[in-house]
C-alpha cells in the first residue's frame, strides 16, 4: 500500500474493550462491519465491466473474499451471541450511497479510499478487542483488505495519468465520503459510551483516520496539498465541480444510449467489454497457461485467510481448494 501499516497504527494507550462488559460496543461495531461486507455483491458489476483481464480476476477473487469475510463476522456475533442487525444510515450512505458511476470512481472512493477507511477500523478492533478468537477473525481478514486498498490505489492512478479534470472530480467526490466519516462520527457519539477509556480516544482516531485518507489521497497523486489545508471555498468549488461533471458525464451517456438504440437492437455500438476485447488482452496475448500461479497456489499469502470461520464455527477453506 502507498501508505504502511505503521503509518496507520493508531496509539489506544492500552485501552481495551472486555466481551463481557462492552458487549454492545463490539457487538455494535461488527454489526457495520457485516453490512459493508454484504455490498460485496456490488463487485459483480465492476467485474461485469471490468476494463481488462487482470482487473476481472482481481475482482472475481476479491467477491470471494468479501463473502468469507460475511462468515467470519457472522461468527464474531456467535460468539458474542448477539443477532445481526441493521447498519447505520452512515454507514449505509459510505458503502453504498456513494457508490461509483464509473471506474475510476470505484477504483478511487471505494476501493482505495473506502476500503482504506475500513482498514483502519480493522486495525483500531484488533488493537482494542480482548478475545483472542475475534482477533484471530479480523487479523486473517486484514491482509486481504490490505490487498484491496493497493489494488484501488494503483488502479486510480492508472486512471488520473494526465486527465487533470478526472483528478479534481475524484478529489471532490472524496471529499463528501471524508464528510460522511464526519457523519458517522456524530453518530457513535451519541450511541456509544464515551468515557470508556478506549472509546474517549475516539475523536482523536477519527482525526488521525482522515490524516491517514489526506495521505493515502495525496500519494495516489489526486491532490499536491493536504484536504485540511484547503480553504472551505476550494472544498464547495470541488465538490460542485464533481457533481456537474457526473451530471453531464450521466446525461451525455442518456443521450448517446437514445442516439445509439437503434444500432444497439441490431447488436452493434454497444460498450466494449472483456468479450470483445480478450484476444488483445495483455495476459491472453502474451500467451502461456493463464493462472498458472494461482493454480499453484503462489498468489496467496501465506497465512492470508487461511480458513475461514463461518457461522455455527465451521470453517470455510480459502485459496484454490475454496475457488476450486
Amino acid at each position: 500500500m502507498l501508505v504502511t501499516r505503521e503509518e496507520m497504527a493508531f496509539d489506544f494507550q492500552g485501552a481495551r474493550l472486555d466481551p463481557v462488559k462492552d458487549k454492545d460496543v463490539i457487538v455494535w461495531a461488527v454489526q457495520q462491519f457485516l453490512y459493508g461486507e454484504i455490498t460485496g455483491v456490488q463487485i459483480g458489476h465492476w467485474l461485469y465491466n471490468a476494463p481488462d483481464l487482470e482487473s476481472a480476476r482481481f475482482l472475481a477473487r476479491q467477491a470471494v473474499e468479501e463473502f468469507q469475510h460475511v462468515g467470519n463476522f457472522l461468527r464474531i456475533l456467535e460468539i458474542l451471541g448477539a443477532p445481526p442487525d441493521k447498519a447505520a444510515w452512515s454507514v449505509r450512505f459510505l458503502a453504498t450511497g456513494l457508490m461509483g458511476g464509473d471506474w475510476a470512481e470505484h477504483v478511487a472512493l471505494e476501493m482505495a479510499l473506502g476500503e482504506g477507511l475500513v482498514l483502519q477500523a480493522f486495525y483500531a478492533m484488533i488493537e482494542t478487542v480482548d478475545e483472542p478468537e475475534i482477533v484471530a477473525i479480523l487479523k486473517r481478514g486484514v491482509r486481504q483488505e490490505e490487498r484491496h486498498v493497493d489494488f484501488g490505489e494503483q488502479q486510480t492512478r492508472k486512471a488520473i495519468a494526465g486527465r487533470p479534470a478526472l483528478r479534481r472530480r475524484l478529489l471532490g467526490l472524496a471529499l463528501v465520503s471524508l464528510w460522511g466519516v464526519s457523519r458517522l462520527e456524530a453518530f457513535m457519539k451519541k450511541r456509544l459510551p464515551m468515557d470508556h477509556p478506549a472509546l474517549k480516544r475516539l475523536p482523536d482516531l477519527v482525526r488521525h483516520t482522515v490524516r491517514i485518507a489526506e495521505l493515502r489521497l495525496m500519494r495516489i497523486g489526486l491532490t499536491e496539498a493536504p484536504i485540511s489545508s484547503m480553504s472551505a471555498g476550494r472544498k464547495l468549488a470541488l465538490v460542485a465541480e464533481a457533481y456537474a461533471g457526473k451530471l453531464a458525464l450521466g446525461l451525455a451517456s442518456w443521450v448517446l444510449s437514445v442516439l445509439l438504440f437503434p444500432l444497439r437492437l441490431l447488436g452493434l455500438a454497444g460498450p466494449k467489454r472483456l468479450t470483445d476485447t480478450y484476444l488483445s488482452d495483455p495476459l491472453v496475448a502474451r500467451g502461456g497457461r493463464l493462472g498458472a500461479g494461482a493454480e499453484a497456489g503462489t498468489d496467496d499469502d501465506p497465512g492470508d485467510a487461511g480458513e475461514q470461520a463461518g457461522p455455527g464455527g465451521a470453517q470455510a477453506g480459502h485459496g484454490a481448494a475454496a475457488r476450486a
